[in-house]
């Protein structure tokens, strides 16, 4: 059993599940609370698993990675996974109705009571057929969707082994999930998922998402978005023989070109992106239909609908201006607009627990704590008021979404950043 003085985390750790509730940890209890955690026998035996299996957890990270999951075809890798966690001895191991899968490891409290999530995505965001062969130089590791996220999944995998080698057992349940959905077109469906038609969506005291690997990065504020695709349409028609009718690319070429002229605040940070375009019949047809994607993100949920208002205008007004600009003679330009995402905003405050107590555990590895604002599967339990961070796997790595990502699994810098976690979770799990 991990051994921390219980009146020690009684007094610093009193969890809450409103992120606009009273102060609640100072980083000096803080600090206090992960030194103690620290310094126990069984923090140190579990560190000590966690050292013996690095290679093990590199040798997990390239199955699973090796292994396709494009955004909605993350099935193989899923069971997969779940294989793994049902041979870690977990409880109540399943894939969920979203495709998530998840697996128990039981605490001390009566069956039913708090849960602690520690959630991993396993989706990338590459598409079916992209080659994800890893390869190996030395301690770097390269294959699309490496860092982002599969490198998490292994970590969860050895933190089981390390907690069980150890025989540590916290008050509450942690509960490890692969969840699906993370990335891009899946809109946290997985997340999503969990928190309003799951089993554990009532039982959940604090969320972690393990994303990335950068173990000085606590993410606590959630970047929210706004997706569209917008379909324009018309009569369609020869490009010389029907010359003159109204044309749906003029409305869509006038919708990216207004939009780009937006100005949107530096602070609270608020962006957009004109990214996919496509449609047209061949290169001497007036399309019928053509299509645009579009991105808008910001930290403030008032700034992101202005921002969404604004683009709602524009595509109206451009349509306007091609049926009054052209011959409708054949049929008017519409648009057909369709939400494709939508990304909750909020904050967990910066001193509930789970910030100071991550914070801590950072300070106490050596590094220093960075916060900061992202969209990731912890937007979900932040927008419903459930403590909520996001954090590195340990390492470092970069080029994520391209396909030269990497990963460095240097020892010393993994394990060090591997402590972070699993500091973390021990000080909002209870022992």
């Amino acid at each position: 059993m991990l051994r921390v003085s219980r009146l020690a985390l009684a007094a610093a750790l009193t969890l809450t599940l409103a992120t606009g509730a009273a102060a609640q940890t100072t980083p000096a209890k803080a600090d206090k609370v992960v030194a103690q955690i620290r310094k126990s026998a069984g923090f140190k035996a579990a560190v000590a698993t966690l050292d013996r299996e690095h290679d093990r957890i590199v040798a997990d990270t390239i199955t699973l990675t090796e292994i396709p999951a494009p955004p909605f075809q993350e099935a193989e890798r899923a069971k997969a996974y779940m294989e793994m966690l049902k041979a870690h001895g977990l409880t109540e191991v399943e894939m969920d109705a979203e495709g998530n899968v998840m697996g128990l490891r039981r605490g001390s409290g009566k069956p039913g009571g708090p849960v602690v999530v520690l959630a991993a995505h396993l989706d990338t965001v590459f598409p079916a057929g992209t080659p994800v062969k890893v390869r190996r130089e030395g301690t770097k590791l390269m294959a699309p969707g490496i860092g982002d996220d599969t490198h998490s999944l292994a970590v969860l995998l050895g933190y089981i082994r390390a907690l069980d080698a150890a025989k540590i057992t916290t008050k509450k349940d942690i509960l490890f999930v692969g969840n699906v959905g993370e990335e891009g077109p899946g809109d946290l469906r997985g997340v999503r998922h969990i928190f309003t038609k799951g089993k554990y969506k009532d039982r959940i005291a604090a969320f972690f998402s393990m994303d990335g690997t950068s173990a000085d990065r606590i993410v606590d504020k959630a970047v929210g978005s706004r997706r569209y695709r917008v379909t324009f349409k018309g009569p369609g028609g020869h490009s010389y023989g029907a010359f003159g009718l109204v044309n749906p690319m003029a409305a869509m070429g006038a919708t990216v070109v207004e939009m780009n002229r937006i100005q949107t605040p530096a602070k609270p940070k608020t962006t957009y992106a004109t990214s996919v375009v496509g449609g047209g019949t061949s290169v001497n047809s007036i399309p019928d239909a053509i299509w645009l994607e579009v991105d808008m993100r910001s930290e403030s949920k008032d700034e992101l609908a202005k921002l969404d208002g604004q683009f709602l205008k524009i595509v109206e007004g451009a349509v306007e201006q091609e049926n009054g600009a052209r011959s409708t003679r054949a049929g008017k330009v519409s648009a057909e607009v369709k939400l494709i995402g939508d990304r909750p905003t909020g904050n967990t405050r910066e001193d509930a627990d789970i910030v100071q107590l991550t914070a801590a555990a950072v300070r106490a590895a050596g590094l220093t704590p960075e916060l900061g604002a992202s969209s990731t599967d912890s937007n979900i339990p932040i927008s419903l008021g459930v403590p909520a961070v996001t954090i590195g796997s340990g390492g470092s790595g970069g080029r994520a979404h391209a396909l030269d990502e990497w990963i460095d699994v240097s020892k010393p810098e993994s394990l060090k950043g591997m402590t972070v976690g699993l500091a973390a979770l021990l000080a909002m799990a209870g022992t």
